[in-house]
């Protein structure tokens, strides 16, 4: 597998946000959101063996593991894994971008699935068939940039009665839309769903990698 970065932090997004996790970071993402903040995913990285991943995660003291990236469902190995770490007692998130199939991942995966808000530029790559293949154990997010994205997503929710499905996350595009105005909308909505900040760039910082 080409591996960017693995690395022990806390959580900084999700409805597990300041959980210890480590996280495994593959290289290369198929779209190019117009507000990514992890270009350098796009290209750097090594390659590992799963044996090798495996034997890095297993010099820290945690067991829950984010697949992340980029695109981790690019590389086949990625449910290969996924799997293996389940089985040995891992548990594991997978973080996709919403534009590759879903539907043969592990069932103990939670899947953390991303639907493009039309201010990202990549509506148009979303796979829809992947909101069959979620349960009550995963989550959907929103990155939302302004009112137009903010009012997109909150017709996606209705129509797909998402909040019946599993857990809905919102979160405003960082430096770019003020939380307390997205918080408010939310509010004003009465919508079933979770505000997410990204907890790590409050901590450490918008351009600090590996935590």
């Amino acid at each position: 597998m080409r591996i960017n970065e693995i690395f022990k932090s806390i959580q900084g997004e999700t409805s597990y946000a300041g959980t210890p996790f480590l996280f495994v970071r593959t290289t290369g993402c198929n779209l190019r959101c117009s507000w990514c903040d992890t270009t350098y995913a796009y290209d750097e990285g090594e390659d590992f063996s799963i044996d090798e991943i495996i034997r890095t995660l297993g010099k820290y003291d945690c067991r829950n593991v984010a697949i992340t990236g980029g695109e981790p469902l690019l590389q086949e190995e990625t449910p290969l894994l996924a799997e293996y770490l389940i089985n040995n007692g891992y548990k594991v998130f997978v973080e996709t971008n919403g534009s590759v199939d879903i539907s043969g991942l592990h069932p103990e995966i939670i899947k953390i699935l991303d639907i493009k808000c039309p201010g990202s530029g990549m509506t148009e790559h979303i796979v829809w068939d992947n909101l069959n293949a979620l349960t009550s154990i995963d989550e959907v997010k929103f990155i939302v940039s302004d009112y137009n994205d903010y009012v997109w997503a909150k017709s996606v929710i209705a129509s797909h009665k998402l909040p019946d499905i599993c857990t809905v996350l919102i979160a405003p595009v960082f430096n770019r839309l003020d939380p307390k105005q997205i918080a408010e909308w939310i509010i004003n909505d009465n919508l079933d769903v979770r505000l997410q900040l990204q907890l790590h760039k409050y901590i450490w910082g918008p351009d600090v990698r590996g935590v």
